[in-house]
């Protein structure tokens, strides 16, 4: 029914306790609970998801495929599938993105840049394409 979605399975998790001060690189899912200092970027971006939990922060550049965010960014974010802002989402930097999912309360403080995509991104929902 929700074909849409990415599969991606989560691989890696950063509990709610962790603080990580430096730059992350990962491969395949990762949840962040906790706190990094620093960039938090897929290896491999074509098949990478990142999901930043109500409670996480993250303070520097974010990188990945399908990026799900309910907690807070200080820096730039980069998804080149699929961004979901979730109600509780703070972002202060620039979202660039190749489609976007925002439900209300999200916050973008920064430029949203669909600039990742040469399709069209808007489609009804009767629509049967």
């Amino acid at each position: 029914m929700f074909s849409r979605k990415s599969k991606n399975t989560i691989d890696s998790l950063i509990g709610a306790a962790t603080v990580i001060e430096g730059n992350l690189h990962f491969k395949g899912g990762l949840r962040v609970d906790g706190h990094i200092r620093g960039n938090v970027v897929a290896d491999s971006e074509l098949s990478s998801m990142l999901v930043i939990s109500e409670q996480a922060r993250i303070d520097g550049e974010v990188r990945a495929a399908h990026v799900v965010v309910n907690g807070a960014i200080n820096g730039p974010v980069f998804s080149s599938e699929l961004l979901e802002l979730q109600a509780k989402a703070r972002i202060s930097g620039d979202v660039h993105y190749k489609t976007l999912e925002m439900q209300g309360g999200a916050m973008v403080t920064g430029k949203l840049s669909h600039d990742l995509a040469q399709e069209p991104v808007l489609k009804l929902a009767a629509s049967n394409a």
